[in-house]
């Protein structure tokens, strides 16, 4: 059953799963790596309300850090990054995936000044690969990054891995948290829920999932 007055980490939970962004079953991942479920935030670049609602819970569990600016991780959290600097007016950067070859030859697209602190926003955290390679260009810049902030926490070794190196990690939900709303809404069958547990306590799924999150 849905609570009667639910989070907005729950409604976060049942809104992404409404659009698709949780699927069951058979998915191989990019590290070759079988999944009785496959997670693609992508979609809420067609959802405008859900977006909405995963901007607003962000801003939720980051509004006491201290920062100058956003920085997106291109492409699932641009569309992120873009609502939560429209809900904190706070300006946003994004790091390209490769340097321009031409004009300005900028890898990191936006203004910001050598110094500033940085806020870093991405849509899931597997291994956390993307997060480091995002920072080594923005570091490489004067800039800082303490703060990491993500929608989803796959629970697959990223976490602890970028706090070992300092960063500061915080995750509106994680996996476990998301099947367990949607479970008891009703929403997923047992079998479901039970298989993304199972897959979780696995040995190997430490530290794999989508290569590069």
């Amino acid at each position: 059953m849905i609570p009667v007055n639910p989070s907005a980490h729950e409604l976060l939970a049942l809104a992404l799963y409404r659009i698709g962004a949780l699927q069951f079953g058979e998915f191989t991942l990019k590290s070759g790596i079988s999944s009785p479920f496959y997670i693609d935030m992508r979609l809420l670049v067609s959802a405008p309300e859900v977006l909405e609602q995963a901007a607003d819970a962000l801003f939720q569990i980051t509004q006491n850090l201290v920062y100058d600016r956003l920085v997106a991780i291109p492409y699932a959290a641009l569309p992120i990054g873009v609502a939560l600097s429209l809900r904190t007016r706070k300006p946003l950067v994004y790091v390209r995936k490769e340097r321009k070859d031409y004009g300005t030859a900028k890898q990191i697209e936006g203004n910001y000044l050598a110094g500033e602190r940085l806020l870093l926003i991405d849509d899931v955290i597997t291994r956390g690969d993307s997060k480091l390679e995002a920072i080594a260009p923005l570091t490489a810049a004067g800039l800082r990054i303490i703060d990491i902030a993500v929608l989803l926490d796959r629970e697959s070794g990223g976490v602890t891995m970028l706090e070992a190196r300092g960063y500061r990690v915080h995750a509106v939900l994680t996996l476990t948290e998301m099947i367990t709303i949607l479970h008891e809404a009703a929403k997923i069958e047992a079998e479901q829920y039970q298989s993304v547990l199972d897959w979780l306590r696995k040995p190997v799924s430490y530290g794999l999932g989508q290569a590069g999150e």
